[in-house]
């Protein structure tokens, strides 16, 4: 038995296109709306939001001066879900970030509803809409013990992989989409795993057409940063505001590397797989800010010193390098290889890394108290 046809997307390019955004308050969702407002004239936005992360509540305002109608709400909330209004798209940027989310001390249970079964409530509309699907996925999908076998070695301030060396799905410029996803991947990372799973079946099976972007890091003003999570946002914020910092795993070095993306950056390549039909095009693809945008937290470090003037006491390099005890799911070195969407979409990360701390510290400078608006 043929499977449905996909639905083809093109109508949906031209001006009238409705999408719907989950986590639209988040720093991701909001960031994104932004972006994609801007790239494009006549599209209409709806975004949903539980407005859990403390800070979310302050892109209400500002998201709706742009004209988009906000919900709030639960994508665990079926019964919200099916009295929205129709849209062409939704892309879903909802979830509990954290990678220790579920161990460390928060429900397992919860996290599993909201990552797994909340994006299966949104791809049961987009069955019933007929509308395509995006998931913003995450590198954190890719195998933990995969990646501590990498040959890392440590130069200067950083990890890093050695120019020549390469294996399946890596290489010193990142790790690219064939990379193992063998767990363990932590629990969030399973959830975006099984997500991705679950959409890749659902649109085969009910005919629309579905697209996966597996994000990096992502950083930026506004972000709601915390140790576990936007570590970028959290470094330059409690740097800015003197407060405690330290390197924690890897012997206390600080050399542990991540590469940034801004998530304005993403909102072109949305456009263009909503525009596109799936045939012949790969379905997942990494986006992150690559080789070029990383950094490790000792150089972070130096550059906050830079921008940002010296530490504060009781963070003098001696004191900041002495936990030295890891955290679950923590890893060295964890860059992602664009390459697949570059050769596909001809996509890269247009704001280069130096643009994103900048801004960062500015808004640090003028929102002194953020943390603790954003803090759990």
């Amino acid at each position: 038995m043929p499977l449905p046809a996909k639905r083809s997307p093109a109508s949906s390019s031209r001006a009238g296109l409705k999408v719907l955004v989950t986590g639209i308050c988040g720093f991701a969702g909001a960031a994104i709306v932004r972006s994609l407002l801007g790239h494009r004239q006549g599209i209409r936005i709806a975004g949903l939001d539980n407005l859990s992360r403390r800070g979310s509540e302050t892109n209400i305002e500002p998201l709706q001066q742009l004209g988009c109608e906000i919900h709030i709400g639960d994508v665990r909330d079926r019964r919200l879900l099916e009295s929205l209004p129709p849209a062409d798209w939704i892309i879903d940027c909802a979830a509990n970030p954290s990678v220790l989310a579920g161990v460390d001390g928060s429900s397992s249970r919860d996290l599993v509803d909201q990552n797994l079964y909340g994006t299966v409530n949104l791809l049961e509309l987009c069955k019933t809409w007929k509308a395509g699907f995006t998931l913003l996925s995450t590198s954190r999908v890719y195998s933990i013990p995969a990646l501590a076998s990498l040959p890392i070695q440590e130069t200067g301030e950083r990890f890093a992989l050695p120019p020549e060396a390469k294996g399946p799905g890596w290489s010193h410029r990142g790790i690219t989409e064939e990379f193992s996803t063998t767990p363990p991947v932590s629990l969030y990372g399973s959830t975006k795993l099984c997500s991705e799973w679950l959409a890749l079946e659902y649109g085969d099976a009910f005919g629309f057409p579905v697209w996966i972007n597996r994000c990096g890091v992502l950083a930026g003003a506004g972000q709601f940063g915390k140790a576990d999570q936007g570590i970028f946002s959290y470094w330059i914020h409690s740097w800015a505001a003197k407060r405690p910092l330290k390197y924690i795993g890897f012997g206390g070095s600080g050399l542990q590397v991540r590469d940034c993306l801004h998530p304005r950056d993403i909102a072109p390549l949305l456009l263009l797989q909503i525009d596109s039909p799936t045939e012949g095009r790969p379905r997942i693809v990494n986006l992150a800010g690559g080789l070029e945008n990383s950094m490790s937290l000792r150089e972070l470090s130096a550059w906050c010193a830079s921008a940002l003037g010296p530490a504060a006491a009781f963070n003098d390099p001696a004191k900041i390098s002495t936990a030295r005890s890891g955290r679950p799911f923590d890893i060295p070195w964890a860059v992602l290889d664009s390459s697949l969407a570059a050769s596909t979409w001809d996509w890269r990360p247009a704001t280069p890394l130096a643009e994103i701390l900048a801004e960062i510290r500015l808004h640090a400078e003028q929102n002194p108290a953020w943390l603790d608006l954003v803090a759990a």
